[in-house]
């Protein structure tokens, strides 16, 4: 067993994958699972795992949601896992055995999956994201999407084994994630960052470009072409929203009508 290391997970109406993350954890002592308002089974199957503690909270964005999940959890040191992802047994192996270090923060390897189809390129594979820390030295910052774990004046490390990522089930998914981180974007960044029409043309089309020919996402065949297109959608849609309400803002200044 993995008694010093808590592992937590956000979820929400995550009934497809959750019970495969839920089961490569059962070596940990300490589960937290945060659900931020699952109306599927996801609660359901969280409950049947004894060594889970599951908490039900408000979702504020991704930073501020996971500090507030690792705040539930018995041990310092905390291991963040999605509610669509996998350790391996190599990855639960180094985590018995290996010496941690609070000043340190560890990377670990993520290998993707669409379905049970590996993705093997559009720069989805073998990811390294700083996922375990000691919440008595750092935590994550309060972004609302691209939260990171601050490492200011801290070590980082890589660990031996994968994290399996099992990110989308279905195409209905990646349209709901463009259209959720899409709104983050944009209001995280109102009043913040230039944008326009052009803008989010040219970053929609460079972003299918960079993904499905410099990053070889056509060699994932269909997959491949999904996940650009999909790409394409989410970063012309974050500039276009930004794009209304930078304009909105600045008709509701003073003086204008």
């Amino acid at each position: 067993m993995i008694g010093n290391i808590s592992a937590v997970v956000l979820a929400k109406n995550n009934e497809a994958t959750i019970q495969k993350t839920l089961q490569s954890l059962r070596e940990f002592e300490d589960v937290v699972v945060y659900d931020n308002g699952s109306t599927d089974k996801t609660m359901e199957i969280a409950k049947q795992f004894s060594n889970v503690n599951l908490v039900q909270g408000e979702f504020k964005g991704f930073g501020w949601s996971k500090n507030r999940a690792a705040g539930f959890a018995k041990n310092d040191w905390i291991l963040i896992i999605d509610s669509d992802e996998v350790i391996d047994d190599t990855l639960k192996k180094t985590l018995q055995q290996k010496k941690l270090d609070a000043h340190t923060v560890y990377i670990l390897n993520f290998r993707a999956f669409y379905k049970n189809i590996e993705v093997k390129h559009c720069g989805w594979n073998n990811q390294k994201i700083k996922r375990l820390y000691n919440r008595t030295v750092t935590k994550y910052n309060d972004n609302d999407v691209h939260e990171d774990i601050i490492t200011e004046g801290l070590h980082t490390e890589i660990l031996d084994g994968n994290v399996l990522h099992y990110s989308y089930q279905s195409i209905e998914q990646f349209i709901n994630k463009a259209n959720t981180y899409s709104t983050l974007f944009a209001k995280n960044n109102a009043g913040k960052k230039y944008s326009s029409p052009a803008k989010a043309f040219f970053n929609g089309a460079y972003s299918f470009i960079k993904t499905y020919f410099f990053k070889q996402g056509f060699r994932d065949g269909y997959v491949g072409l999904v996940i650009a297109y999909s790409h394409m959608v989410t970063n012309f849609y974050k500039y276009i929203k930004l794009y209304e309400l930078n304009k909105e803002q600045k008709n509701k200044k003073p003086g204008r009508h």
